[in-house]
């Protein structure tokens, strides 16, 4: 069965994230999956590949931990979402507070658009200001007009929406600092990852906090990746900064609907009900956003973060992958041509032509060589049941896929590449 035109039949896009798009893999990926168990993800067929996707980043532990299923089942037998707040409501409220430095109230929802939609909009009400500072090099922030407007695919975006976004550079101060000095008293938030690519440097996060402070404006971390993953404190533990508000996701539940957003009292406490005669902040209200089973992984999930340091077991993976990866190109003379670089619990490669110039034919073939030895490639995303025989697994892989590699250096990537070359999510035309 052409599973592909199936599912372009059904959903826009064939898939529910763009990132699961068919136009990010090469041609002989799996088209659908069926099952995930471990490290490992399953066709129809029932043919297994090794996975580095982990389904967005969001499988931390590996798929279908029984653990976590438990927890969750336990919930649903509980009834699952209840016409009151519940009693696992509470306690993974209290549970993300005790976790994280700088959340003092924290409300769920069931993904990270909604969470950092919500930041926003408590930003404008707190400072009662419009514009919004992003990072031009994180990647994504939400599928909201906010952000998607500041993108290149602004189609049925109004203009002046768009113009509400301003973006700045991570770890260049001044870029951020000139955009207060051009829009005094009008910006009311500046949201980032506190680390994607790369470390901060030179005290970046502290100043764009200082900035912050000084020109009274909210700063927002948004830990969708870096939460649970850099630190069982999130990575504004790690490098040492409070933001106001902060978003949570993707690792938390072990691949179950959960995002928070959490932060101050004061400003959190916008969106509640008790201050009589206060101006209400419409928060999120959603009915499934407590719903009880996710809650119940994201208890079981953050405990068994927490008991078994799986945080330092990612960063050891990570930094085994890279140096045997690079290890492998050298030894192959194609070092300045592909390149695992990045921060150890996340990182990524770089691909590059016969002239040294970046190149998305050369990553589409990396992958598609990956694919022949049954491992799914799209990022470095690892998880804790990938094990000393994955890693050993992966770089045999890798170690094949760079002979093919270093060939099409010599004779051309269009003498080994098999279908489309895959292209960037955030493009203007198709």
């Amino acid at each position: 069965m052409n599973y592909q035109d199936a599912l372009l039949k059904a959903i826009p896009g064939g898939a529910h994230t763009y990132s699961r798009g068919y136009d990010q893999y090469p041609s002989n990926a799996p088209q659908i999956l069926k099952s995930g168990k471990g490290a490992y993800v399953y066709d129809p067929s029932g043919e297994a590949f090794l996975d580095y996707g982990m389904a967005l980043r969001a499988v931390v532990l590996g798929y279908g931990d029984k653990r976590v299923n438990a927890a969750a089942i336990k919930q649903i037998k509980n009834g699952n979402n209840l016409t009151r707040p519940s009693l696992i409501e509470l306690e993974a409220a209290q549970t993300l507070i005790s976790a994280i430095d700088s959340i003092d109230m924290v409300k769920f929802t069931k993904n990270g658009s909604s969470a950092t939609s919500a930041a926003v909009k408590l930003s404008r009400a707190y400072t009662g200001r419009n514009l919004i500072a992003r990072c031009l090099q994180h990647p994504f922030f939400s599928y909201d007009d906010w952000f998607i407007g500041s993108t290149e695919v602004r189609r049925g975006i109004p203009q002046h929406i768009q113009n509400d976004t301003l973006t700045f550079n991570y770890n260049d101060i001044h870029s951020l600092e000139s955009l207060f000095q051009n829009y005094p008293n009008q910006i009311a938030c500046v949201i980032l990852e506190p680390a994607n690519l790369e470390h901060p440097r030179d005290n970046f996060l502290q100043n764009v906090r200082e900035l912050c402070n000084k020109h009274k404006a909210v700063m927002i971390l948004d830990e969708m990746i870096t939460g649970f993953r850099w630190h069982i404190k999130g990575a504004q533990h790690y490098y040492g900064v409070m933001p106001d508000l902060c978003t949570f996701g993707k690792a938390m539940a072990n691949g179950f609907s959960v995002a928070a957003i959490g932060g101050k009292r004061e400003i959190m406490s916008l969106g509640s009900i008790e201050f009589s005669g206060s101006e209400r902040v419409f928060l999120l209200s959603t009915t499934h956003g407590a719903e009880m089973s996710p809650l119940g992984a994201f208890v079981e999930t953050y405990r068994i973060l927490k008991e078994e340091n799986i945080g330092d077991y990612l960063w050891d993976y990570g930094r085994k992958l890279v140096q045997g990866i690079n290890q492998i190109a050298k030894d192959l003379s194609i070092e300045k041509h592909f390149v695992a670089t990045g921060i150890e619990c996340q990182p990524y490669i770089l691909t590059f032509d016969e002239k040294g110039e970046s190149s998305l034919a050369f990553r589409t073939l990396f992958l598609q060589e990956m694919m022949k030895s049954n491992i799914l490639f799209p990022c470095i995303s690892m998880s804790y049941a990938h094990k000393q025989k994955e890693l050993k697994l992966t770089l045999e892989a890798v170690a094949k896929s760079l002979e093919v590699y270093k060939k099409a250096l010599k004779s051309g990537v269009g003498a080994y590449l098999q279908g489309e070359v895959i292209k960037p999510v955030f493009r203007k035309y198709n």
